[in-house]
């Protein structure tokens, strides 16, 4: 039986000056609270822990601000590895982790390593990102809202303070459960443990998109090379179809676009997005997605616009 865990962490940061190195740990774990729900969403188990400091020893300004936590609350703690370890045996097998935007998953991952603890995964981890899925579920899928918004738009009582782990994971239960199945469908990965091959590539096709996420690459041109990560392939009936706006970049290689035409299903605006994995090489997560013929001609409109801007850059 599948449970859902919806999670939410409280980190705390040092104090930067402009001579400090970066720390192999920016945000350190500070609280962990979640919620259980059984395949119902019905809330069945609850966890709360408080962790201990071992790299920060002062509240940054910042997170005294939000988090209605002291360091002499935290030292009632235990260190992490003791409560991230009864917090995964609390999970159970194969748990669909939740949580309110794709923050959290990869600060937990970031910690666990920092201690040396085995990995969640060994690839990228599926997840509901419920700011996402409300975001689908109630307006255009593109605006990130606060918790609080979303628990304001579902006239859901706000009986429990904000920015305690528990209680924003119980608010964000509530959101989950109200998330339509169709809607829940559309869940996301995480990629701070990137695929190493092809073998461990993501290809998965959602209701109105598909998804493709690369192995890592060392040089972006080796990357820019691959026929896997350049191709336009119809995600629909498979077949490689003709581009019709060649890919280009309007950012400064941030990500790159193209369009292409399947006489069968249309126009396909594919997008490809170049991201730095934990050991500094690349990779890309690539959408697929069906658009009309006036959304095409905006792209080559924005195509076009491009190019003239690299000449006049060029002179």
């Amino acid at each position: 039986m599948k449970n859902y865990i919806v999670f939410d962490l409280e980190w705390n940061q040092g104090e930067k000056t402009r001579d400090d190195e970066l720390s192999d740990l920016p945000f350190e774990i500070v609280e962990i609270g979640a919620v259980k729900l059984n395949e119902q969403l019905e809330i069945i188990d609850t966890f709360s822990r408080l962790v201990k400091p071992q790299v920060y020893h002062e509240m940054h300004k910042i997170t005294e601000k939000l988090i209605h936590l002291t360091m002499k609350d935290l030292e009632k703690g235990d260190i992490f590895i003791k409560v991230a370890d009864d917090f995964l045996k609390w999970c159970g097998e194969d748990p669909a982790f939740c949580t309110w935007g794709p923050l959290d998953l990869p600060e937990l991952q970031r910690n666990m390593e920092y201690y040396n603890m085995e990995p969640i995964a060994d690839g990228p981890l599926p997840f509901f990102d419920v700011q996402k899925l409300f975001s689908l579920e109630y307006e255009n899928g593109k605006l990130r809202r606060a918790l609080e918004f979303a628990i304001d738009f579902k006239e859901i009582p706000k009986d429990q303070p904000f920015h305690r782990a528990l209680s924003d994971a119980v608010y964000t239960a509530r959101i989950f459960q109200g998330i339509s199945e169709r809607i829940r469908n559309n869940y996301s990965f995480d990629n701070y443990v990137t695929p190493k091959d092809k073998r461990q590539e993501i290809h998965i096709v959602f209701e109105k998109y598909a998804k493709y996420i690369s192995r890592e690459f060392d040089t972006r041109e080796e990357l820019l090379s691959d026929s896997e990560v350049m191709s336009t392939r119809c995600y629909i009936c498979h077949k490689n179809i003709r581009r019709k706006i060649k890919w280009f970049s309007p950012n400064g290689g941030k990500y790159y676009i193209a369009v292409s035409y399947c006489n069968e299903h249309g126009y396909m605006k594919s997008k490809i997005r170049v991201k730095k994995s934990e050991n500094d090489k690349l990779y890309v997560v690539k959408t697929s997605k069906f658009i009309s013929e006036e959304d095409k001609n905006e792209l080559k409109d924005k195509k076009e616009r491009y190019k003239q801007r690299m000449k006049k850059i060029k002179k």
